[in-house]
């Protein structure tokens, strides 16, 4: 493996102490690394395949290519070429398939992480190192500025997309440094990169952004607050899926987040509740009568003590949620992961439940009413149905993915898990 030629700077000593920080050095998992090919993600790589070989760890290359430019085959030469010199693994990713008319940015963002996602799970990798840096917060900061609703990316966050994204989470260790002093860095190494034509296209909010340059607001993306993590590790989960916690701790300043999230959580959406309905239920939450409510496909159900998260079932029927063929690994309803050793057909449990066999029946019994036509079942071909929940089998396991969501969301996972 090629390794850096000048002695450590203080550039590379930062990056690697955020890398000290959230990773474990003492872990077996891979790690992967966004490359785009472009300064800021040639230059991560380098650090971090230094980093990943004093600690023993294996570091894995992904590079995305979006099909939007002719010229985007050679990049991925180009990080192909690097991951070679560097004798590191490299996987190539591509974007199939038709492109937006409108919102193609958006998309293509979207796209990139789905395919990170994706692609790390599949090597075992639950870390993706990213090379955004303190002009990406200044650029983020400008084009809010112009209307944009784009956020300030954080140092630690889960991955953006569910349920691909699921376990994985995002380290952009470099957002203290500009990219001037990337470049120089880079150039003091001897290294050449990519210049994408598109970022210093006019027609792009995020070109027009980093013409404009530096912003007063440019600042790091909002990491979720202690109160947020200490909540979220107040909240329990049951068998069904269902989140609840105490009705006293959403008094506290980040409630109405974690009503938001919690919501989400319990219905395996992914889209957030409009603010103005939020903060109606988290005004009703504060007091002390008992409320009903519906927010991001969830129900939520609050007595004098207790708050309750669960799917709504009319939600799943409204949306007429396709059955689920499965064979091997899947997500049912953004709620459940699913592993079956044969195959498998999965639906709701809403209007089915007087065809479980007896035993099944009885059980349902101690799940709270709201929370049962939500419930996975499977299907035969011959028409009979199981609830996995009830009656667990060795063949096809099932495992609520809403309490992992959740913690990861609010900042309780600061670190590698």
């Amino acid at each position: 493996m090629r390794r850096l030629t000048t002695p450590v700077t203080d550039l590379q000593a930062g990056v690697c102490a955020v890398l000290d920080r959230r990773l474990k050095h003492e872990s077996a998992a891979p790690i992967a690394v966004g490359l785009s090919g472009g300064g800021d993600s040639h230059a991560l790589t380098l650090i971090a395949a230094d980093w990943a070989r004093r600690h023993g760890r294996r570091l894995i290359i992904l590079t995305v290519d979006h099909q939007l430019r002719q010229e985007s085959r050679y990049w991925t030469k180009a990080c192909t070429a690097l991951a070679a010199r560097l004798d590191l693994e490299f996987h190539a990713l591509d974007w199939m398939g038709d492109k937006p008319a409108q919102g193609l940015s958006a998309a293509a963002r979207t796209a990139r992480h789905r395919l990170l996602a994706v692609a790390a799970r599949d090597l075992g990798a639950r870390v993706i190192l990213l090379g955004h840096t303190a002009s990406d917060l200044d650029e983020a900061a400008a084009m809010r500025l112009e209307g944009s609703t784009t956020p300030s990316p954080r140092e630690w966050s889960p991955s953006p997309v569910w349920p691909e994204g699921r376990e994985v989470f995002l380290l952009r260790p470099m957002l203290a440094l500009a990219r001037v002093e990337i470049r120089d860095w880079l150039s003091a190494q001897g290294e050449t990169w990519i210049e994408d034509p598109s970022n210093s296209d006019l027609r792009f909010a995020r070109a027009r952004a980093r013409e404009a340059g530096p912003t007063p607001d440019g600042v790091l993306g909002t990491e979720p607050s202690d109160g947020l993590a200490d909540l979220a590790r107040a909240v329990s989960a049951d068998p069904a899926g269902g989140l609840s916690l105490p009705r006293a701790a959403l008094a506290a300043p980040d409630g109405a987040k974690l009503v938001a999230v919690a919501s989400l959580c319990a219905a395996g959406t992914d889209r957030p509740p409009r603010s103005e309905r939020l903060e109606r239920l988290a005004l009703a939450l504060r007091g002390q009568l008992p409320v009903t409510a519906t927010l991001c496909g969830a129900r939520i159900e609050a007595d004098t003590h207790e708050v309750r998260f669960t799917r709504e079932a009319g939600e799943i029927k409204r949306a007429n949620l396709p059955m689920l063929d499965l064979m091997g690994e899947g997500v049912w309803d953004g709620r459940f992961e699913v592993r079956a050793a044969r195959p498998v057909r999965i639906t709701a449990l809403t209007g089915h439940a007087a065809r479980l066999p007896a035993a099944e029946r009885e059980a349902l019994r101690r799940i709270p009413r709201a929370a049962r036509g939500a419930l996975p079942i499977l299907v035969s071909q011959d028409g009979d149905v199981t609830c996995p929940i009830l009656a667990p089998t060795s063949d096809v396991t099932v495992r609520a993915l809403a309490l992992e969501r959740l913690m990861a969301a609010c900042g309780a996972v600061p670190d590698e898990p």
